[in-house]
């Protein structure tokens, strides 16, 4: 069991790993795409972000009602093929609309991906190794980010941007088959032994009732998505801030940037999900929620410094240091979500969060910031940028205070349970 459960983790972070290396190849790929098919930043941004988030977010929920009742096995490996293949589309595209359709059928195909993958997990671990779980599975997130950015800064500065996509895309077609044969379906609530399953299968409904019957859900979502939109709008733009402003080449980004990034990342995932776990076992689950709060409290000013540096080598270690603490989140709220979701309605639960997070987040994060950076670029020139970016990372108090609030209404939460132990909170 141990063996083919961590079998199961890795595969499903592979799985991860490719969307996010699909998701995010545009970002090293801005400056040749833009050049080659005359598009604005305001275009990057809706092909980074609106387009894929509309399709991605609007079909999560369907596709998880059918996840909390059929086999979710299949379902993420039918939908990494799709995506997979859209990716290696977009090579072909000829103009800003071929390109737009190639990366709404990645978001259709991503769709299946994470809601199923969420409730799977939640199934084999149990709560007090949720969040070491998730944050190895939330690894997909930077190292598929900065193996994207890796590979396609390697293969377009050799091959053009168009190998750059067939590269990226054409591989998951392997790991879906090898995900579609090798992993199990889980028994649903396998490691909750102490709640009685109910055999009645939910409505989407429920899902719904039941996460907004939950204020501490609430704020760790509202905290999520807010967190999710600076980072996307400042991922999607990264790469092209530091051309302009820092002078480097893809090459530089790739071959430097890049690999130290994707170290530091995979460092803070599995870290944060380790003193996660830690700090539930010694003072309760609600402190993982102000966990958060404190990594991106400390991780705030270390990323106002990356755009108001003048120095590259200044700008990009305090790059590296911001994203130690900044991207500490992911795993944890994850797994805060998923302990807070009725057992039958663990996809359900995921799929409403990213809904409201990729509609918002991924959706909104690289338009306003391709938007504000074309609206500056008469007064700034190519430092248009930098400002959006600084505008953006900015906005982070708002999401603290999200964090720290769930923390609030979760800790209250448990001493009320510890108080009258046969009471059943909403």
């Amino acid at each position: 069991m141990p063996k083919r459960r961590a079998l199961t983790l890795l595969l499903l972070t592979f799985a991860y790993f490719f969307s996010y290396m699909d998701r995010q190849i545009l970002a090293i790929l801005n400056e040749d795409i833009i050049r080659d098919l005359h598009l604005s930043d305001a275009q990057m941004g809706i092909l980074g972000g609106m387009a894929f988030a509309i399709f991605y977010a609007g079909l999560g929920i369907p596709v998880a009602w059918l996840a909390d009742r059929g086999n979710r096995v299949r379902i993420i490996a039918g939908a990494l093929a799709i995506w997979s293949a859209f990716t290696a589309l977009g090579g072909l595209a000829g103009n800003f609309w071929q390109l737009l359709g190639a990366r709404i059928g990645v978001g259709i195909g991503e769709a299946g991906s994470s809601p199923p993958s969420h409730s799977i997990i939640a199934d084999l671990y149990p709560p007090d190794k949720r969040a070491s779980a998730m944050s190895i599975y939330s690894l997909g997130v930077g190292l598929g980010a900065a193996f994207g950015t890796i590979i396609g800064g390697v293969v377009a500065t050799y091959y053009g941007w168009r190998v750059a996509m067939y590269v990226i895309g054409l591989p998951g077609l392997l790991l879906a088959g090898i995900i579609w044969a090798v992993v199990p379906e889980p028994k649903r609530g396998l490691s909750d032994a102490q709640i009685a399953m109910d055999t009645a299968r939910p409505s989407l409904t429920d899902g719904f009732t039941t996460l907004f019957a939950n204020r501490a859900a609430l704020h760790l979502v509202a905290g999520f998505t807010l967190t999710s939109m600076i980072g996307y709008g400042l991922t999607a733009f990264g790469p092209s801030f530091m051309q302009r402003s820092f002078g480097f080449t893809k090459l530089d980004i790739a071959l430097k940037v890049a690999p130290a990034g994707a170290i530091i990342v995979a460092v803070a995932a599995i870290a944060s999900g380790r003193i996660a776990d830690r700090l539930t076992r010694r003072y309760g689950q609600y402190s993982q929620s102000f966990m958060v709060a404190v990594f991106k409290t400390i991780g705030l000013p270390l990323t106002l410094c990356v755009y108001t540096a003048t120095n590259p080598t200044f700008g990009v270690g305090a790059y590296f240091l911001s994203i130690l603490f900044s991207t500490a989140y992911l795993g944890v709220t994850f797994a805060l979500i998923q302990s807070e979701a009725p057992v039958r309605l663990r996809a359900t639960w995921a799929a409403i969060t990213l809904l409201v997070n990729n509609m918002i987040g991924l959706g909104l994060g690289p338009f306003l910031v391709g938007m504000l950076s074309d609206a500056l670029k008469p007064t700034y020139g190519p430092e248009s940028l930098r400002y959006s970016m600084f505008v953006f990372a900015a906005i982070t108090p708002w999401a603290i205070f999200h964090y720290w609030r769930a923390g609030v209404l979760l800790k209250r939460r448990a001493i009320e349970r510890k108080a009258a132990p046969d009471t059943v909170f909403a």
